[in-house]
């Protein structure tokens, strides 16, 4: 078959007119294209809903794709939730937009297909297409489609896709049909930058993509100005939010329990073969993982994972750092997870110093007077603080009731580390909530747009589907883990290996995902990403997800910071 790609190298396209492609992921994780003429009939009725916000909220509109192609009569995609709903059996799934370049191979109608064992031809995801046409024009004769969490080989001559750890090929084809939509770019008004409605970019917030860099704790606020005393402080990001250190009960809600620490996410593989292990978790409740058998070796471009190059592939063969945890019942195990925390008296005392006079402010927390009863004192109760005790946090000097920082800690992962509400210094060693998974690193040559002069890493994310412990929203009860393996990029240069390090350790302490309600399908019990930005695409930023970006390195590691990740953490293992 005739090769003629044209010329679509890893590159940012300025211009805000993009193509877009919709995909559905099936039960494996793997993602398939709609065809161009469905994907035409999505757009159209996507754009023409009121906001144009991609689904946040504003989009009350289900599609019914038979209306593009009588075989798919039975499917609706119901914008708010991103799903696809199958009508005559009820089964849902996923669905996404993606944005390409008018030169990518989305907009040049160009897909690649493997054969299934059914003689069908299946599509492979669109980034892949677009990452074998741009290997096709470097003149490139075998490509590994391991930077994209395919453990496939794809040769040109041959046009077979090879499994690397089976050997087992398949035949392959490109196809040149028509051209995928061509849209806008669609930002929300008053919204500035590159556009996104990832879990990344909206924790915590419903009303649109994260414009500040610094997103710990969003909460909604009224469009009107909102009073605040002096001695507390909210950066404004745009008309309807501002930054807030937690979600502050009302005064008429004083004395209800606290909520804070609103949280926002995937299944585990087996070690790849020549596989590393860096370092287990320290964590003492976690121990030996039974882990799961992988997808079929042929199962073509159905496996969503990498299991690791090849020795005589280019790049290196991956570490892991896994978290694990024992295994009686599922329940049990997920329940039996709070043993062994310290007392939570114990950890306001070992970092407070409580005061005898009551300074004439409020404590933030329960929005009391500090000089008066805590608003949580009929709510909380303990036998070593008293209703009117006021401390201040022995670094940070920030002062509140005792019996209010103590309401906060039990609310919370009880670890034995302590979150000022009011500025975020970190007392202790702050862990999370992320269920028991796997991060995989892998080394490549290719370069990142932006970063020409060092190779690439590849951080791999997996979780499984299981059930909540007693840190978790709903313990006892399962919890969905959607779209895993994830795969980030960072630059192989020395400030990317600091941050991959740092990363390590965040994801030791279980600070990388957590569990909590999915801001873009809101969907409940679910694994979200937990306030640290990762890099999910590698060779374009149309989303803010991708490279060139000279800020990024920077960023992630105040990110990391804020979670009390730093070099000193390095200079401790």
């Amino acid at each position: 078959m005739a090769m003629a790609p044209s010329s679509s190298l890893p590159q940012v396209y300025p211009s805000p007119v993009v193509v877009a492609v919709w995909e559905w992921q099936d039960a494996l994780g793997t993602w398939h294209p709609y065809s161009a003429t469905v994907c035409s009939f999505i757009e159209q009725q996507f754009v023409q809903q009121k906001g144009q916000r991609f689904g946040l909220g504003s989009l009350a509109h289900s599609i019914p794709l038979g209306q593009a192609d009588p075989s798919l009569a039975p499917y609706i995609i119901d914008l708010p939730s991103w799903t696809q709903f199958r009508q005559d059996t009820g089964t849902m799934r996923s669905v996404r937009r993606h944005l390409f370049s008018q030169n990518s191979a989305p907009g040049q109608g160009i897909i690649w297909e493997w054969l299934g064992d059914d003689g069908s031809w299946i599509a492979y995801e669109a980034s892949v297409c677009d990452y074998l046409e741009q290997q096709a024009a470097r003149g490139v004769q075998v490509v590994d489609l391991a930077p994209l969490g395919y453990n496939y080989t794809i040769n040109y001559a041959t046009l077979t896709q090879t499994n690397k750890t089976s050997s087992f090929c398949r035949n392959v084809r490109r196809q040149v049909g028509p051209v995928y939509p061509v849209t806008s770019v669609i930002a929300p008004p008053g919204h500035m930058g590159l556009v996104c409605s990832c879990q990344q970019c909206l924790h915590g917030s419903g009303t649109g993509p994260v414009s500040g860099r610094y997103r710990h704790s969003m909460t909604n606020l009224p469009a009107y100005p909102a009073p605040q005393a002096p001695h507390r402080t909210a950066t404004v990001f745009g008309a309807h939010q501002a930054f807030a250190p937690y979600n502050k009960p009302l005064l008429s809600g004083a004395r209800s329990a606290p909520r804070l620490n609103t949280t926002n996410p995937w299944g585990a593989t087996p070690p790849a073969p020549g596989s590393q292990s860096l370092f287990h978790s320290s964590l003492s409740h976690l121990g030996p993982q039974l882990l799961p058998s992988g997808p079929s070796t042929s199962s073509g471009a159905s496996a969503s994972f990498p299991s690791g190059p090849s020795s005589s592939s280019p790049g290196s063969a991956p570490t892991t750092v896994p978290v694990q945890m024992p295994k009686p019942s599922r329940v049990q195990q997920a329940l039996a997870e709070g043993a062994s925390k310290p007392e939570p008296e114990h950890v306001i005392r070992k970092y407070t110093e409580e005061l005898r006079m009551a300074p004439d402010e409020d404590c933030i927390i329960c929005m009391e007077k500090l000089s008066v009863t805590s608003g949580y004192s009929d709510v909380t109760a303990s036998r070593s603080l008293g209703p009117m005790a006021v401390g201040r946090l022995t670094k940070c000097s920030h002062t509140f009731h005792l019996l209010c920082l103590l309401a906060m800690y039990c609310n919370g992962n009880k670890d034995g580390s302590l979150q000022c509400p009011s500025c975020k210094a970190i007392y202790g060693e702050k862990t999370g909530t992320q269920p028991r998974g796997k991060m995989e690193v892998f080394r490549y040559h290719t370069s990142l747009p932006g970063h020409e002069d060092c190779g690439t890493i590849l951080i791999v994310y997996n979780i499984q589907h299981g059930i909540q412990g007693p840190e978790h929203p709903s313990p006892g009860k399962p919890f969905t883990a959607r779209g895993f393996p994830r795969q980030c990029y960072l630059p192989d240069n020395p400030q990317g290996r600091k941050v991959l390090e740092l990363l390590k350790v965040a994801w030791k302490r279980r600070l990388i995902f957590t569990v909590g309600t999915s801001s873009t399908t809101g969907e409940t019990d679910t694994v979200v990403w937990n306030e640290i930005h990762h890099k999910t695409e590698m060779d374009r930023n149309l989303t803010g997800h991708g490279y060139p970006d000279p800020n990024y390195l920077q960023n992630v590691l105040a990110e990391l910071a804020a979670q009390g990740v730093t070099e000193d953490c390095l200079e401790q293992q």
